[in-house]
């Protein structure tokens, strides 16, 4: 489903600027573990006041971070980075919604902390999915990118040695297999949907008795933003995906825009970063966001764009969300919780 075009009122200011039409794509930005994980930090700073420990970005957003950090929020790699001083039992250090290998809780409560814990839900589940399948005897397969912190995580959940990670077709033709009998494959759950569904099918092909999840490990908010951008890539000359450099659901979504009919997709983080010689001569764009990007972020870029043409916005909307997540029983007695 689509809404009408809305045009903005012609200025004449605005009369002489070329004409521009944006599809925006719905849904795009903040899915409900993005939601979640940014409100345990500010429930956190509510409660229990300045200053909070995040381990890792607590979602993949610069901005989102410099908002966190300006209330009180400090974010760490390590553990270690923790000063002891600062970090009392009553204080806790959170993790971040990519999840984290058992061993960081296991040093958390070494180091007699408090955690948090605001892993996306959907994520959670791979990792129960992963264990329960290596409880059954079976060796994991793991779809996904190396480095993703959310791979770190889901591959530490199981003992070195367990799990092999496979990122394209090509890795599932060589790479070595215990037992083809005993295997299960999981995946991150910010991958592309087609390229997740052709290294699946390769692994299903070569591995027929491969055990997979009872429902799909990619989560609803990157399946629904890939399809967004596929509804409007046809009709936009170019498209911006408004989104980090280390969100791995924004990229996938400029490659979707790419392969889908779009002339050419970039990635930006705000609208200080729009390539404008690629919108030369262009009378039609899509504009979306990667699940951790904010709405103010994406209307920055559509303000930009209106500061040079005479700009008609179109929402195309393919699927509404109404998923939320509980925050952790700790914090929901917290003020505003």
């Amino acid at each position: 489903m689509s809404s009408a075009p809305q045009p903005r009122d012609k200025s004449p200011a605005t009369a002489a600027l070329p004409p521009l039409h944006i599809l925006l794509a719905a849904p795009r930005g903040f899915c409900a573990g993005v939601d979640r994980a940014i409100k345990i930090v500010e429930l956190a700073l509510e409660r229990y006041g300045a200053p909070v420990y995040v381990r890792h970005e607590i979602v993949h957003n610069r901005h989102v971070v410099d908002q966190l950090k300006a209330k009180g929020a400090i974010f760490v790699e390590e553990l270690d980075e923790i000063p002891v001083g600062d970090q009392l039992s009553d204080r806790p250090v959170i993790f971040s919604a990519h999840g984290v290998p058992k061993s960081v809780p296991a040093d958390a409560r070494a180091r007699n902390m408090f955690y948090l814990d605001a892993t996306c839900p959907l994520v959670s589940k791979v990792h129960v999915e992963a264990e329960r399948q290596h409880g059954e005897g079976r060796h994991i397969v793991l779809v996904g990118h190396a480095g993703h912190p959310e791979v770190i995580g889901t591959m530490g959940q199981l003992p070195d040695g367990a799990a092999t990670l496979v990122e394209s077709v090509e890795d599932v033709a060589r790479f070595v297999v215990p037992d083809p009998a005993r295997l299960a494959y999981v995946t991150q759950t910010t991958l592309s949907v087609d390229d997740t569904a052709a290294i699946v099918a390769a692994l299903q092909a070569r591995f027929p008795g491969i055990a997979g999840p009872h429902k799909e490990d990619i989560c609803y908010a990157t399946t629904n933003r890939q399809e967004a951008v596929k509804a409007i890539a046809s009709r936009a000359e170019r498209m911006l995906v408004v989104g980090a450099p280390n969100s791995s659901n924004s990229l996938r979504l400029v490659e979707v825009a790419k392969r889908s009919g779009c002339g050419d997709a970039a990635l930006v983080q705000e609208a200080s970063e729009i390539p404008w010689a690629m919108f030369e001569g262009v009378r039609t764009i899509g504009i979306t966001a990667g699940a951790s990007a904010p709405e103010d972020l994406v209307q920055g870029v559509v303000d930009a764009f209106r500061s040079r043409y005479a700009v008609t916005t179109e929402d195309v909307v393919t699927r509404v969300e109404r998923v939320a997540f509980n925050v952790p029983r700790a914090l929901r007695d917290a003020p505003n919780a």
